[in-house]
């Protein structure tokens, strides 16, 4: 088969970039041929892919969304395809891969105002081209908390979705040499041994929630915050992140690297994962922690944050969010050394059996099979 893949944006370090090269890769290696469309393209392009840069430009994202939705169906006509496969929403796709959730559910919540504007009406549309009942696209579901949500304003059918389990990268897991792995990653940001090490992975501070996590360093009895170091890694602009770091007085405790390749090695350094994200889909990366056998310290609104509770590799903040409870939690987590060690070797072990990394293959049935 000759498949699209439509996305907005490649780069190497987000979650749904990720996901994306995983399953057009898995359809690859079953002998089908790869064509995306994407408006710029950060990294190595995969041997064999097909990538078709479209020339759009706007002044507003929803505009330039909507000139790269008609540029690829007039390429489309031009040079039909077997499947068209989306990562972002818009009309005219045989399968979505859904990497966000309902934005409906979420502008229901703003102003009377917003929702008569521009961009509500351009995402509100996307969004109901895929999941009207007129529509015949079929829905990769990697939360199954959204499901109920897109039902509820769309009456989509619920034959339509196929939920997927995790796609957690075999990389991510703990290696035979770990601690090896370990001692030459502390040494070399000279971590020394009574140092604590905790780290948040993402692209989007403010989203995942990075402003809470400072307060909580902060928070940190003065023994116990002397001793801690925050590395913040993730394809974003600190500035603001920096300057609140400093206000807090706990700017020479935290440092920020941009988004890389060797993730799994500060997964094997350090002490604890914090993600006490605003909203989050899914949350890979603390799937990606429990492999590696790091504890976690998240929110509830995580679409994988049960995973954490069902590992008992962690601790999660319920909703409604209190700073109290997570400046509190934080505190006894790195506090209390003999629990950190249960809950890695709980996280270890629950991996062992999870299935948590056959996304990319069932992604690849659903695209591949025959249409409804």
């Amino acid at each position: 088969m000759q498949l699209a893949f439509l996305l907005y944006k490649y780069f190497p370090f987000g979650g749904l970039q990720r996901d994306f090269l995983r399953i057009a890769l898995e359809c690859q290696q079953r002998g089908h041929a790869i064509r995306v469309y994407c408006l710029s393209w950060e990294g190595d392009i995969p041997p064999g892919f097909d990538v078709r840069y479209v020339p759009v430009k706007a002044v507003s994202n929803h505009r330039r969304n909507e000139k790269y939705t008609e540029w690829v169906h007039a390429d489309l006509a031009r040079h039909p395809v077997d499947r068209v496969v989306g990562f972002n929403k818009m009309p005219g796709l045989d399968v979505y891969y859904a990497a966000d959730g309902c934005y409906e559910a979420k502008a229901q919540g703003r102003s009377w105002l917003y929702r008569q504007g521009g961009r509500y009406r351009h995402f509100s549309a996307t969004e109901r081209a895929v999941f009207e009942p007129a529509s015949s696209t079929q829905v990769l579901m990697i939360s199954e908390v959204q499901q109920p949500l897109f039902i509820q304003h769309y009456g989509t059918q619920p034959e339509r979705f196929h939920l997927l389990p995790p796609g957690i990268a075999q990389d991510r897991r703990a290696p035979a040499n770990a601690t090896e792995i370990r001692t030459a990653f502390r040494k070399e940001f000279g971590l020394a041994d009574d140092e604590l090490l905790v780290v948040q992975i993402g692209s989007g501070f403010k989203t995942k929630g990075l402003d809470r996590t400072l307060i909580a360093l902060a928070a940190l009895p003065a023994e116990l915050r002397q001793r801690t170091r925050l590395m913040v890694i993730g394809q974003d602009n600190p500035k603001s992140f920096q300057a609140q770091a400093e206000t807090l007085g706990i700017g020479e405790r935290v440092q920020f690297l941009s988004g890389r390749s060797d993730v799994p090695r500060f997964l094997l350094g350090a002490d604890l994962l914090i993600h006490p994200a605003y909203n989050e889909n899914t949350g890979t990366v603390l799937l990606e922690a429990l492999v590696a056998g790091l504890p976690v310290l998240t929110t509830e609104v995580c679409g994988y944050a049960h995973y954490i509770t069902e590992a008992q590799a962690g601790r999660v903040l319920p909703s409604p969010f209190r700073q109290e409870q997570l400046d509190q939690w934080l505190a006894e987590m790195l506090a209390d050394s003999t629990q950190r060690a249960t809950w890695c070797r709980n996280a270890l072990v629950w991996a062992q059996a999870a299935d948590i990394y056959s996304m990319p293959q069932r992604a690849a049935e659903i695209i591949l099979a025959e249409q409804p």
